[in-house]
């Protein structure tokens, strides 16, 4: 039984789940929206909305913060762009829209994730 056991591996050990999500966290602020499979955009969501509040703050321990959990380029982005759109918002910052493709490989169901 997996009671109270948040979230899937993918498949991946720890070190390389984080760095797969730190790839697709850095992607995804770096053009606004990316496209990949319904399973990583739900488990994507929360990580980035999370970021987005801390980057709401707007001050150098968040920046701090966010520059150890993301790639340079991506946190300053984050912080200086995309959160100030949303200081009126409280939340749901993404949206997940499902499209009619399908991963040629396995047939997985690709979405498009996207900032609001």
């Amino acid at each position: 039984m997996r009671h109270q056991v948040k979230g899937t591996k993918f498949g991946r050990k720890k070190g390389d789940r984080n760095n797969f999500f730190q790839v697709l966290e850095h992607n995804l602020i770096m053009e606004g929206g990316i496209k990949t499979t319904s399973a990583r955009a739900k488990a994507l969501r929360p990580k980035v909305e999370k970021l987005v509040t801390l980057a709401k703050k707007q001050d150098l321990a968040s920046l701090r913060l966010l520059r150890s959990r993301l790639p340079e380029r991506s946190a300053f982005k984050l912080y200086h762009e995309v959160a100030p759109q949303y200081t009126d918002r409280k939340g749901g910052y993404l949206r997940i829209i499902k499209t009619a493709e399908h991963r040629m490989r396995d047939g997985a169901d690709l979405v498009e994730i996207k900032f609001v």
